[in-house]
């Protein structure tokens, strides 16, 4: 003969999942893809790059320098102009030397301002500086 056992409330043991280990390992992989995530800081402005077929992608860790049409310097999002090149690069480049920079130049900006930048940022301690196109 079998007996059969009926649980009540009174004699049951509640049995709760605990999610707290579940929780910290969240945080924890959470902080770990904060850190390792290599933020892009842009120009803030939209230039219009000229093609060129031997364009190759570089490193996501630059200092990015945008030259409008008008003769405008942007960086980050502000004017810096001609003159604070040499301010802002050699700044940036105070936590890592090997930061290339990388000048966005529009199409139909002026070749000698565009060479002021690339003279700006070479007098400013920068190792590269590469101009960006469009492929």
């Amino acid at each position: 003969m079998r007996r059969f056992r009926h649980f009540t409330s009174n004699d049951a043991t509640t049995s709760e999942i605990n999610i707290s280990p579940l929780i910290d390992v969240v945080f924890i992989l959470l902080i770990f893809f904060i850190v390792t995530t290599v933020f892009i800081e842009e120009t803030g402005v939209d230039v219009n790059k000229p093609r060129a077929a031997s364009a190759e992608d570089l490193e996501k860790n630059s200092i990015l320098i945008a030259v409008t049409a008008n003769g405008q310097v942007f960086q980050g999002g502000r004017s810096i102009g001609v003159d604070g090149v040499r301010s802002v690069v050699s700044a940036m480049l105070e936590n890592n030397q090997d930061m290339p920079v990388i000048i966005q130049g529009d199409t139909a900006a002026s070749h000698g301002t565009i060479v002021k930048v690339i003279d700006a940022a070479k007098l400013a301690g920068a190792i590269t500086v590469n101009l960006a196109t469009s492929q």
